[in-house]
């Protein structure tokens, strides 16, 4: 028995309401799909650290969340593993005809543009015929607010070059102050959302993915900041033991150490 078939067939024993587990069994879509997105950035962490044997067991434990997904999905007969595999197959052939079309199509070779152009002819087919279609509301904020603005940007709404952006960032910060002085949150929290939604824009138009951006930025400064800690734990004492002005010394001198 091959790796997958062994996969499924735990998978299988795992859901047997007589003689599986009581919490596999328990499960359904909604209650393990947290479990499916939080497995997807263990598998992203895992990469960043470069550790190749955690990396194993992470895509291991992400294809288990396939797994138990098509398997709920086969005990109410609408697909099974197989259709997922097999439907993902003629995807991929069908969204590289510079690898697995005719001689015409192989001669072309992949244009940077082919892959988005096909997506958008699958998409024309749906019953969501808006240019916004397929993206996904579980996204990371981030990634969903650059994804609305590429697709925007197809059909010719954006702004012609980062000025413009910029502009509307200053825009969006006097307006979040006008809700500040409004004391309304609600206000406040749309303001904000505003201001975040075009910096991400401006990320787009700088060819910057905004999320790895951000990710870069919360390590550096859990960096500095845990360097700032051991020196002080060092010496003894604690950060609170200080004011903002020596806090903001102390920052300044662990940036220069360690960057």
């Amino acid at each position: 028995m091959n790796g997958i078939d062994k996969l499924l067939e735990v998978m299988r024993k795992l859901r047997d309401t007589e003689n599986g587990c009581s919490w596999d069994v328990q499960q359904d879509f909604s209650s393990v799909a947290p479990h499916t997105i939080e497995e997807a950035y263990e598998v992203a962490d895992a990469i960043e650290r470069g550790n190749m044997d955690d990396l194993r067991d992470e895509l291991g434990d992400l294809l288990f969340q396939v797994v138990f997904h098509a398997r709920m999905a086969e005990e109410i007969d609408s697909f099974d593993f197989d259709d997922v595999a097999g439907a993902n197959a003629e995807k991929m052939i069908r969204r590289h005809p510079h690898v697995f079309g005719d001689a015409a199509e192989r001669s072309k070779g992949k244009h940077a543009s082919s892959w988005e152009q096909i997506k958008e002819t699958e998409r024309s087919g749906s019953i969501d015929g808006s240019a916004l279609a397929g993206i996904a509301k579980a996204l990371p904020a981030l990634k969903q607010a650059e994804k609305l603005g590429k697709r925007a940007s197809r059909v010719g709404f954006d702004w012609p070059n980062r000025k413009g952006v910029r502009e509307k960032i200053y825009e969006e910060l006097d307006e979040l102050e006008d809700a500040v002085g409004s004391r309304n949150f609600e206000h406040m929290e749309e303001e904000f959302g505003d201001l975040v939604f075009a910096v991400v824009n401006l990320a787009r138009h700088l060819n910057i993915d905004a999320e790895k951006a951000l990710t870069k930025a919360n390590r550096k400064f859990e960096r500095r900041f845990r360097g700032m800690e051991g020196e002080v734990i060092r010496d003894g004492k604690r950060l609170k033991d200080f004011n903002l002005a020596t806090l903001n010394k102390l920052w300044r001198k662990t940036k220069e150490q360690i960057g």
